[in-house]
């Protein structure tokens, strides 16, 4: 059936006028498969063929072949009674529609897609709008482009640093600050003046600020003022921040205002390049890593600060349809008591955490930098660990946490992919 309809198309027809539909069950009228007219002269459209099925229709887009369950090409229908394009919000009730519908007439011809419901109404989709957005479509793109990298990759693309000015008074900054950030996961702005206040100006150019159990903007010295070791001298390995959290904070801004004295370089290393690496060496380990969920707890209990967060998922976070990498949650400062495994999968658990962190220590993926004031780092807190070398001296860094929906939402807004 399927290769007749392809033969059918390229001999210049999509069907035959002739030929009738069999009844399908629960329907009230037969499906009538309309013919449409072949266009040769439109060369800019991809070849299409189509085959109705029980309850979807199998249709063929270029390289694209797509399963469109009936009761989702009602449910999308962007006419005008079931979607307000002004607000872009669906109208139509989606608990209305019947779950055995199925279209009484198809037609397609060179690039749209039209269907007749039992009621009369008409839905009319672009076949590329199907392309897109259909499941098939979607397992083919990438939501979120990256350019992964280890310090060798990152240090000879020479990604330059955004002068303060320019990225707060200027759309082109402000977009080539995103496009940096987006694909390498940090970003640096210079020539900062030293301060709090001009370091939350600088954090609410481009997002809300996130407040959490640390506060809004925080002063960060070796004090011990609060209950994590980040708050001392000591070296810092690898890690992200927030892990307790049910969702991790998105972003982090980093901003040194003094240090008088030696070390402190900040290390940073891209978690989904490491991960990749498992991912192409072992991939049944990374597979373990993007299921098992573990905790991640922070206690405290120093001064009037009095906390106990718990967060669970797993250290690698992927969307299930094109298993693209989103988020890794890796802390082993704040992971709390494995309880969530069972004993035939907690070796396996280890083998595969002991592969990534082999890969995150590796020499060649830390990038070392040494934070100074005027120079602001942003880092994707969902993919790019940090660290810290021990230092001397007194070292004050002020920083806050950025809402990730926010971030994204001002680069769509400058045209970028996020």
């Amino acid at each position: 059936m399927w290769c007749q309809r392809l033969a059918r198309l390229f001999r210049g027809c999509h069907g035959s006028p002739g030929h009738h539909w069999p009844r399908l069950p629960r329907a009230p009228r037969p499906i009538v498969a309309t013919p449409a007219r072949c266009h040769p002269t439109a060369p800019a459209s991809p070849p299409c063929a189509w085959q109705l099925h029980q309850d979807h229709l199998e249709l063929r887009y270029g390289s694209t072949v797509m399963r469109l369950d009936f009761v989702w090409l009602r449910d999308h229908c962007r006419s005008a009674s079931c979607y307000n394009a002004k607000t872009n919000q669906r109208s139509l009730d989606t608990a209305s529609v019947d779950l055995d519908i199925q279209p009484q007439a198809v037609r397609v011809d060179e690039t749209t897609l039209f269907l007749t419901w039992p009621d009369g109404h008409v839905t009319r989709y672009g076949l590329e709008w199907l392309a897109r957005n259909s499941y098939e479509g979607q397992q083919q793109q990438v939501m979120h482009p990256r350019i992964l990298w280890n310090a060798d990759i990152y240090q000879q693309a020479q990604v330059p640093s955004i002068d303060c000015q320019h990225f707060l008074q200027t759309h082109e900054g402000l977009k080539e600050f995103l496009q940096n950030f987006l694909l390498y996961g940090i970003a640096f702005v210079e020539n900062v003046p030293p301060t709090k206040e001009d370091t939350e100006i600088l954090a609410k150019r481009i997002s809300i600020i996130r407040e959490t159990i640390y506060g809004r903007m925080w002063y960060f010295t070796s004090d011990f003022s609060r209950g994590d070791t980040a708050y001392t001298k000591l070296a810092l390995d690898r890690h992200t921040d927030t892990t307790y959290f049910q969702e991790p904070c998105g972003i982090q801004v980093f901003h040194c205002l003094k240090h008088e004295g030696t070390g402190g370089r900040t290390l940073l290393v891209d978690g989904f390049h490491a991960a990749e690496q498992v991912r192409l060496q072992a991939p049944e380990l990374f597979e373990l890593l993007a299921k098992v969920p573990l905790k991640h707890e922070y206690v405290e209990n120093v001064g009037d600060c009095h906390n106990h967060m718990i967060g669970v998922g797993p250290v690698l976070n992927v969307y299930p349809w094109n298993n693209e990498l989103y988020l890794i949650r890796y802390n082993n400062y704040d992971r709390a008591v494995i309880n969530t495994v069972p004993h035939s999968v907690v070796r396996r658990w280890y083998r595969a955490h002991r592969a990534l962190t082999a890969e995150l220590r590796r020499p060649h993926n830390e990038l070392w930098v040494k934070l100074k004031p005027g120079k602001a780092l942003f880092v994707d807190n969902w993919r790019v660990l940090h660290g810290r070398e021990a230092f001397t001296g007194y070292r004050q860094l002020c920083g806050c946490y950025l809402t990730r929906d926010d971030v994204l939402n001002t680069a769509r807004l400058l045209g970028l992919q996020a």
